[in-house]
């Protein structure tokens, strides 16, 4: 990165960022592109780009194992990422960091290792009401194979979970605790941290859904004694078809091995197979080299930029934004609360959200439309889906002003 971008990121010219994303620089229908569907996936700075094709262009070769200069090369960029993670979140060792194809994918190796093994006739999973549905449906499938019940905290009107109700929940059957540490339809910053204390209290297990939150928060997962936190790249900068799980080491010790295969094994005869250290006992077959090395550069731009840059752009545009879509006639936030980060998720009565998403992206404004994957939330709000607008770092007041803009046409026309 050249120093006039770097003096840029230190004082926060978001002019300057923006040219470091050069999906930026296109249009869509005639119209310069704005990119409100970060909740989805954000967008790939130049450097992440270049690492992806630095890759297949100059080290392309399997990782471990090769005694090669490519696989040496390689697999040092491979594991140079997993120590990048461990310092992003704090993790106490790097063997904690367990590499995945996403926050789903991390998700379901705890389900399908940890839970299957734990769970007995009765126990409880707790989840919240505000779940994407990679954080539901694991654990139904794994209480109804166990024998197990699952469990919902409910979500109160302005979006936020009843703790309440969460602390009545909790017995001596709670043997894990699945909640997400930001919702993804509606913003809301749930209180993890009291969460996973009131949960520890009980003997229970908590796995955090870290999808939202790794870019917006500071993460410690030391400061907030999670038992697992998971998320991906692709909606941290980086690409896609990666994830994290981190895990306490002496719980990952304990699990059984996700996938057979490749790496995962230490001597493997046709009587007994052994299985290899933290983390690649989880890490079975070739992995996504590709995409696990440009991880490290989405992180470090991360860095550079810094969370509270982020954050303090972010909450700007979101009050502006709340602000404006506030005077549309018509208009409802749903997970209207003070407790958010980047995410305006919204209906307007008389119009579908899926009509304004077409009619917004005819003029270049991408948002999101429809349930995003927390269906039993739609239901809690007897909505049959919002429009989602997520903002990132290399958003503009000035495009939040043409969502507003558009907003207002958009009624006049399906009115």
């Amino acid at each position: 990165m050249e120093t006039a971008t770097i003096n840029a990121i230190h004082t926060f010219d978001v002019a300057a960022i923006r040219k470091d994303f050069p999906i930026l620089n296109r249009e869509v229908k005639g119209h310069p592109l704005v990119y409100f569907d970060n909740a989805a996936t954000s967008q790939k700075p130049q450097s992440v780009i270049d690492a992806l094709v630095h890759y297949y262009s100059f080290n392309n070769a399997n990782v471990h194992r090769g005694i090669h200069s490519l696989a040496e090369e390689a697999t040092a960029d491979f594991e140079a990422t997993r120590d990048a993670v461990k310092d992003f979140i704090n993790s106490a060792s790097r063997e904690e960091i367990i590499y995945t194809r996403g926050t789903t994918e991390g998700i379901n190796l705890v389900a399908y290792t940890w839970a299957r093994q734990n769970l007995e006739k009765g126990d409880e999973v707790i989840i919240s009401g505000m779940e994407h549905h990679s954080n539901i449906v694991p654990w139904q499938i794994i209480c109804e194979q166990n024998e197990a019940k699952l469990k919902v905290i409910p979500v109160n009107d302005n979006g936020e979970l009843l703790m309440d109700e969460y602390i009545a929940l909790l017995n001596d059957r709670t043997k894990l605790v699945a909640v997400n540490h930001v919702s993804n339809a509606m913003g809301t910053v749930n209180p993890i941290k009291e969460i996973i204390q009131l949960a520890h209290d009980r003997g229970a297990v908590v796995l955090i859904d870290g999808a939202q939150s790794a870019l917006h928060l500071d993460i410690d997962v030391q400061d907030l004694d999670c038992d697992f936190f998971v998320f991906s790249s692709h909606k941290l900068l980086g690409p896609t078809g990666m994830g994290i799980l981190y895990g306490k080491k002496d719980i990952l010790n304990a699990m059984p091995v996700f996938a057979g295969g490749g790496e995962m094994i230490k001597e493997v005869t046709f009587e007994k197979t052994t299985y290899n250290e933290l983390p690649y006992k989880f890490e079975a077959g070739t992995p996504n080299i590709a995409d696990a090395i440009a991880l490290k550069p989405a992180i470090d731009y991360i860095n550079r930029v810094g969370k509270d840059n982020i954050r303090r752009h972010e909450d700007l545009l979101l009050n502006h934004a709340t602000e404006r879509l506030r005077t549309i006639d018509g208009l409802q936030i749903i997970g209207d609360n003070d407790h958010k980060v980047s995410v305006l998720s919204f209906v307007i009565s008389g119009v579908h959200p899926q009509d304004v998403g077409i009619l917004l992206d005819n003029k270049g404004i991408a948002v999101r439309t429809g349930h995003h994957c927390a269906e039993p939330l739609m239901n809690r709000f007897c909505v049959p889906g919002t429009i989602r607008a997520s903002f990132a770092l290399y958003n503009t007041i000035e495009e939040v002003d043409k969502l507003a803009e558009g907003l207002i046409k958009a009624v006049k026309i399906l009115r």
